[in-house]
């Protein structure tokens, strides 16, 4: 089920920054007609905005607010390509003094967050004839890192739901698909100490137009993504992706 971009709407939630703003960059190169840049406070894209000769939409989502999600799903109800971006990152072990709350705060925005996201969303797509859903997870949702354990448990939690959301929008002709980048350039990755790892946030963006356009379900777009891809290939092609009774 491909989806190429060009002339299309779409809308992308953290647009403001980082992995957000490259994926509205690839988007507006790509030839999408319009792109909602869904950020908590608008005025934050207003650069990106005025740059964009009008292709650019501010409005606010925040993933924590259920309310704000529902109106920009009104607001942006000619969208065809969702894009969550969005996502929190604490750094957390099962020993630290905050793990329950930085838990609690990793659910709430990065599984939670989506879920809200997909029930505002879906309708939005069926009613434009199917389109996609792109869900920012992580390699963090396959394996965890000890001093980051409740974001990787949280991203494994919005991996398995984005399983569900692959099977259940498949027969509203909604492509799913699933991007799980390594250490990426942003503030994120630099606020958890992962300078020296870090790799251009133009590789995620062109690794989701690329699977948008092949109609691929899986994206592990960087170095350590692609190491991590060739070993969980095989079960991913059979289990994940495969038809199961």
């Amino acid at each position: 089920m491909a989806f190429p971009v060009e002339g299309k709407t779409a809308l992308v939630t953290g647009a403001n920054r980082g992995i957000g703003r490259a994926i509205v960059e690839a988007l507006l190169n790509s030839g999408a007609a319009k792109v909602y840049a869904a950020v908590r406070n608008p005025k934050s894209a207003a650069e990106l905005v005025e740059s964009s000769g009008g292709r650019v939409v501010a409005v606010e989502t925040d993933l924590r607010q259920p309310a704000t999600i529902t109106a920009a799903a009104r607001t942006a109800g000619d969208v065809e390509l969702v894009i969550n971006n969005a996502g929190v990152l604490k750094v957390a072990n099962p020993f630290s003094d905050s793990v329950f709350e930085s838990l609690d705060f990793e659910m709430d925005v990065n599984v939670k967050g989506l879920i809200r996201m997909a029930q505002a969303f879906a309708p939005v797509l069926k009613a434009n004839g199917g389109g996609a859903f792109v869900q920012l997870n992580s390699v963090a949702s396959l394996r965890n890192f000890a001093d980051f354990a409740t974001y990787c448990a949280s991203k494994a939690a919005a991996y398995s739901i984005t399983q569900a959301l692959r099977d259940m929008l498949r027969e509203q002709r909604t492509l799913v698909v699933s991007v799980h980048p390594g250490p990426i350039d942003t503030d994120m990755a630099r606020d958890a100490g992962l300078d020296d790892m870090v790799e251009p946030a133009s590789l995620v963006a062109d690794g989701i137009i690329a699977a948008l356009a092949a109609g691929d379900c899986h994206v592990f777009p960087d170095s350590m993504a692609r190491g991590m891809w060739q070993a969980y290939e095989g079960f991913a092609k059979a289990v994940v992706e495969g038809e199961m009774a």
